[in-house]
């Protein structure tokens, strides 16, 4: 059982104790201020306890069998009117406790018949009635507040698994790509560029594998396991592919998504440096302003003049940008921002905004699976 259901169950058993005991002490206390108001004798402090013993009692038998009918599934109506037969029964035996108890306890010739006995059984029936009501917003209450759990519950299970499928996704893809270029350097008899990248790729993917994708990263351990990629990716382009990395010193501690910047790259490299027969220059830019972890990607590509879902999509393989702007938003509901800048022959620009937290932060807080409630 999730943990804090179980801290919700056991605190509603101890919120039903705690709320019997004090309102039986309570209705004991009522009932003596009216009894010396009246004038009656001290010895009807004892009839009073009696009474209220057999109370406290009655609605314990009264708890068991509304969790019985609230168990049995039964339609709103019969419930209804199973609720009211049972408080009919007990405002009855209350009543009649009571009335032995003073008989008993106070005065042997005391005696309640006819309209005395009825009006009783009414005024029992008033506190039966309140009781109940009680009982059952309290219930409802826990209930919706157990429902809001167990959805709390789901809803961050559903995001694990929405989060792992879209990290998950990003190797296969880069896989495809890097063995094809393997593929292309060992057709053309370049061993030696393409046993480095085999290197380089055991690397990457070594690193890859030993992070895992709910897992978050200091800006330094991102932008190294960037480079680990840029190694690959150099052996293809040579010279054409220039980088320039600029995270400023605050920034470099700053907490992001594992493995957050590469899909990007990728995507810059795939449409601003592979086109152009010169090549262009990546840069990648992180610093803290106004408490929060501005990330910048450019390139100094052709650009687009076309709508932006025609970088988006990443052909057949439906990854990187979309899927990184997708980890962003379930990761950082309502927190984050993700945005595309581009003019046409001059290149594209990802701007990303995100909370600036720390190590020491992210230590103190929950999975971010949590955060997604």
């Amino acid at each position: 059982m999730d943990k804090k259901l179980k801290n919700l169950i056991e605190h509603k058993e101890q919120l039903f104790w705690s709320l019997q005991i004090l309102g039986w002490v309570a209705y004991c206390a009522a009932r003596t201020l009216n009894a010396y108001a009246l004038g009656e004798k001290p010895e009807f402090i004892y009839a009073v306890l009696m009474g209220v013993i057999g109370g406290f009692w009655i609605t314990i038998g009264l708890r068991h069998m509304y969790q019985f009918l609230r168990r049995s599934d039964m339609p709103p109506l019969m419930l209804l009117g199973s609720v009211t037969l049972c408080i009919m029964i007990s405002s009855m035996l209350f009543s009649f406790v009571e009335v032995w108890s003073m008989n008993k306890l106070y005065d042997p010739d005391w005696t309640m018949e006819g309209l005395g006995f009825l009006y009783r059984t009414l005024y029992d029936t008033f506190v039966l009635m309140a009781w109940t009501g009680l009982y059952f917003i309290i219930n409802i209450h826990f209930q919706l507040q157990q429902q809001k759990e167990m959805y709390l519950a789901a809803t961050a299970q559903a995001h694990q698994a929405q989060l792992k499928m879209l990290r998950y996704q990003l190797n296969p893809h880069f896989l495809f790509n890097t063995l094809n270029a393997i593929s292309t350097l060992v057709l053309d008899k370049q061993a030696k560029e393409a046993n480095s990248m085999i290197t380089k790729l055991s690397a990457f993917l070594r690193f890859s594998l030993v992070s895992q994708p709910l897992q978050k990263t200091t800006v330094e351990e991102e932008v190294y396991a960037l480079s680990l990629y840029l190694d690959i990716e150099r052996v293809r382009f040579q010279e054409r592919l220039k980088i320039i990395i600029d995270i400023s010193e605050e920034a470099k501690t700053a907490m992001i998504p594992n493995l957050l910047l590469q899909p990007l790259v990728e995507n810059s490299i795939k449409y601003a440096i592979n086109p152009q027969l010169e090549g262009g220059t990546i840069t990648i830019k992180a610093l803290i302003k106004d408490k929060e972890l501005n990330i910048i990607l450019s390139d100094d590509g052709p650009g687009f003049s076309k709508d932006k879902s025609s970088i988006i999509s990443q052909n057949s393989s439906g990854v990187g940008i979309e899927n990184t702007k997708e980890r962003l938003v379930k990761l950082y509901p309502n927190k984050s921002s993700f945005n595309i800048l581009s003019q046409p022959n001059k290149g594209v620009t990802i701007n990303i905004t995100l909370p600036c937290v720390y190590t020491s932060d992210e230590n103190n807080n929950e999975p971010y699976a949590e955060v997604a409630q």
